[in-house]
């Protein structure tokens, strides 16, 4: 390690045990765990009384960190800065970007959060995104699991000039998770990005109700409504 703690936080993915024994293999010393706890923001405060230092390495449970990364190049966060984002890669659609990426993120912003739907969008202090790739986003680990991620990020991608988007970079990463199509259960990321978007038309006259995207639960709900019991399982 390089003066940095680690927190896996992890719900219900099915891989994140194993992905847990890799990224304490790759960032050495010790990973804490959190997992299972519902709503987001909650469970993203939470890990910031899990460690010691004022920045750590923060990676979803899904997160299949590159066995190559090196911790020894990792710089602090400069003054003003809240979290730095490491970049994914997208295994169904081929983007590239910050979603599900490693992140490094300060404690103290953790526990001063705001209430964006888009959690870590609500950290006071800058977002620092790097150019480097830090392993690959698992999220299509179930059909539910890939169109949960599919559902949530396009609903939010719709919202994006809230979020400092432009238009047209929205607009590019929406048309590439409607059209996913590669890897395991890619078809059903797609799914879950058409249906993103439909519900965030649906709901755009009513932001507060966006907050179910934190919601595994209503998640899992709407999911099973859509497409049955079977699909949410397997």
């Amino acid at each position: 390690m390089t003066g940095f703690d680690a927190v896996q936080l992890s719900y219900d993915e099915p891989l994140a045990s194993s992905l847990h024994t890799r990224l304490t293999r790759v960032l050495g010393g010790t990973v804490k765990r959190l997992h299972g706890v519902r709503g987001m923001r909650r469970a993203y405060r939470l890990t910031a009384e899990l460690v010691d230092t004022e920045s750590f390495f923060l990676a979803d449970g899904d997160f299949a960190i590159d066995p190559e990364f090196s911790t020894a190049a990792v710089e602090p966060l400069a003054d003003g800065v809240a979290m730095r984002v490491w970049q994914a890669v997208n295994p169904v659609n081929g983007l590239t970007y910050g979603y599900g990426g490693l992140k490094l993120i300060r404690r103290s912003a953790l526990r001063e959060m705001g209430q964006a739907v888009d959690v870590l969008a609500a950290l006071p202090g800058r977002v620092e995104f790097c150019r480097q790739t830090a392993g690959i986003t698992r999220f299509n680990q179930s059909p539910f699991h890939a169109w949960k991620a599919g559902f949530r990020e396009c609903a939010m991608l719709a919202r994006g000039s809230e979020y400092g988007m432009t238009d047209a970079s929205a607009q590019e990463r929406i048309d590439a998770w409607t059209s996913s199509r590669d890897g395991e259960y890619g078809t059903y990321a797609a799914a879950g990005a058409r249906d993103g978007l439909d519900f965030a038309k649906t709901v755009a006259s009513s932001p507060p109700r966006f907050e179910v995207l934190n919601d595994p639960p209503w998640l899992q709900r709407h999911f099973t409504t859509l497409y049955g019991e079977q699909r949410a399982t397997g």
